[in-house]
């Protein structure tokens, strides 16, 4: 696909910035740069790294880069931090949930690699390998010396049965190998297809293991799990490989164990120091003779590096453009499905938010009366969607938006629970099985705002007194979102642009002064739509009944020009939104 050479300027202008301090392979690169103006700056030191961090939307890392939370603080801007591969023990991610930053990881694109890698450190220490090939390089020809063992029939015990860990036992038992596995979260089901015997703590895996491999992640639980105490309980002849996370193996106890005979041998690809400084424990690990050292390969084959780079580069884009995270570390996993039918509502559920603060919220309310307290309720096929978080999200966002600049305040699916929190906020999640046939849709969504605090005075400017709920409510079609609800009023409008909204009596000649009004001052009525009482509140009694007008205009609207509607001839209540 041809690239013009000649693009808008102020488009050029406008597109999100993103910083990568390390390697991501060039198919990634050419999607970010198709919609990112994308810098590459290799080799950055940590005061480098702060110092331009504030100009940029998004951060690609791989293992290098330590994104610590001085860095998160500082990234004002920052809406994502992507880590190409798996790990993201180089990332603050408690520090990036605070400030709303979003911490996506590629969890299967390297899968294969590290699982490889695992099986070929197996047989080079089982083999021999390092030694030999150091030993014919020199000259020498030790056949004796250098006897190894055979994998097959063998026990090979998981510590971790994830992807990782069961790819590795797929091709064990491909090659003859009895597999056991501790991991209390294993998928049993999985594991008996893998014909790996599930064990339920380590002390029953560690003596029956002859090759022994981790594939869990650097957490407080399995920093140092493995150490002197566990080592002691393994066969001398057995043989211990990592190609996970250094930390997990306490290096120091491990070197020893290699001198004492304690176990047989080691295959490490990670280190608790990467490069490993000298005389450190992970030199002293490296240079032991029983020992197959490779410098963190587990991922680094070319197609696991177009893989990670690939999927973190797309994330990158669908989140910069206000899309779900697909594989967030600090967020809730958003299945496919449940995305393609999220997506709409979460515009929809936002729009409700801005809505309800904009209309509702600049209503003259006496002192010690206001609202806290909401209901979000999800109607028809929403219902059963299991992960509403987004939609959560999209209600803080909304209601803040209005009053919040983005650079107070960056609401998302990250830290929207903490935000409330700290505001006061108050939002309950509730399911409502109402059977929407004939409506015209499958799914809707209700608003509904309860004082947490009352008085019986009356509104000033209103002739009722003070509801004790606020409504709104909204449904999508295909990509296409509607409000069904405005407090007391049916409607049937699409939430955005300038939006005029007047309460007035249903009378003749309403419309007509409001748009008489309007036009001579220059403001132009891009559509309107006539609101009456919902049915439930419709009552026999003679007289007129309210109704809301809802406009969308365009042109200079002040305030001066709304007030002038307000008037016997016209409405009794004015009010511009912004959607």
């Amino acid at each position: 696909m041809a690239i013009p050479i000649l693009e808008n300027r102020d488009a050029i202008a406008d597109r999100p910035k993103v910083l990568i301090p390390e390697k991501v392979s060039p198919d990634g690169l050419a999607l970010l740069q198709a919609t990112c103006e994308v810098h590459e700056k290799k080799g950055l030191s940590p005061e480098q790294l702060l110092d331009i961090i504030g100009e940029y939307q998004a951060l690609i890392v791989r293992s290098e880069t330590k994104v610590t939370a001085q860095v998160l603080v500082a990234g004002k801007k920052l809406k994502v931090v992507a880590r190409a591969g798996v790990g993201v023990d180089n990332v603050d991610v408690k520090a990036a949930t605070t400030q709303g930053i979003i911490v996506v990881n590629s969890p299967s694109g390297n899968i294969n690699a590290a699982a490889e890698h695992t099986i070929a450190l197996m047989m080079a220490v089982a083999r021999n390998i390092g030694d030999a090939s150091a030993s014919i390089k020199n000259g020498k020809w030790e056949r004796s010396r250098l006897t190894g063992v055979e994998a097959k029939g063998k026990t090979l015990g998981i510590i971790g049965l994830g992807k990782v860990g069961l790819t590795v036992a797929r091709i064990a038992n491909g090659i003859g190998m009895s597999l056991m596995a501790y991991d209390p979260y294993a998928n049993t089901s999985l594991a008996a297809a893998a014909s790996v015997t599930l064990v339920s703590s380590m002390a029953d895996l560690l003596p029956a293991s002859d090759f022994l491999t981790i594939h869990t992640p650097l957490i407080a639980s399995t920093k140092g799990m493995i150490g002197a105490a566990e080592l002691a309980t393994m066969k001398p002849t057995s043989r211990i490989l990592n190609v996970a996370r250094g930390g997990m193996i306490d290096e120091d106890a491990l070197v020893k164990a290699l001198d004492d005979g304690t176990i047989a041998g080691a295959g490490i690809d990670v280190f608790t120091s990467e490069p490993p400084e000298a005389d450190s424990s992970a030199s002293r690990l490296i240079a032991h003779p029983k020992v197959v050292a490779t410098p963190h390969l587990g991922a680094s084959t070319k197609e696991a590096q177009e893989n990670v780079s690939i999927d973190v580069c797309e994330q990158v884009i669908h989140i910069l453009a206000g899309q779900l995270p697909r594989s967030a570390v600090n967020a809730p996993i958003i299945l496919p499905e449940e995305f393609r039918t999220l997506q709409p509502f979460v515009t929809l559920v936002e729009k409700m938010g801005s809505l309800y603060t904009q209309h509702f919220s600049s209503s003259k309310i006496v002192a010690n009366q206001y609202r806290t307290t909401f209901d979000l309720i999800y109607e028809g096929a929403l219902a059963s969607i299991n992960n509403t978080k987004p939609l959560y999200a999209a209600l803080v966002k909304g209601l803040l938006g209005p009053i919040s600049s983005a650079n107070d305040v960056n609401v998302n699916i990250v830290n929207a629970e903490l935000i409330t929190k700290e505001r006061g906020i108050l939002i309950n999640e509730s399911r409502s099985r109402e059977d929407l046939e004939g409506k015209g849709y499958t799914s809707s969504v209700t608003l509904r705002a309860r004082l947490t605090r009352s008085t019986s005075q009356a509104r000033t400017g209103f002739s009722e007194p003070p509801a004790v709920e606020q409504v709104i409510q909204g449904f999508a079609t295909g990509e296409t979102v509607y409000i069904s609800r405005l407090d007391r009023f049916t409607a049937n409008f699409i939430p955005q642009g300038t939006l005029l909204f007047c309460r007035n009596y249903d009378q003749a000649g309403k419309i007509g002064f409001v748009g008489s009004h309007l036009g001579a001052n220059g403001v132009n009525i891009d559509f309107m739509s006539v609101a009456p009482l919902a049915e439930d509140l419709l009552s026999p009694s003679e007289g007129p009944k309210e109704a809301l007008m809802i406009l969308g205009v365009n042109g200079p609207i002040t305030e001066e020009i709304v007030k002038g509607l307000i008037d016997p001839r016209g409405v009794m209540e004015a009010r511009i939104v912004h959607l």
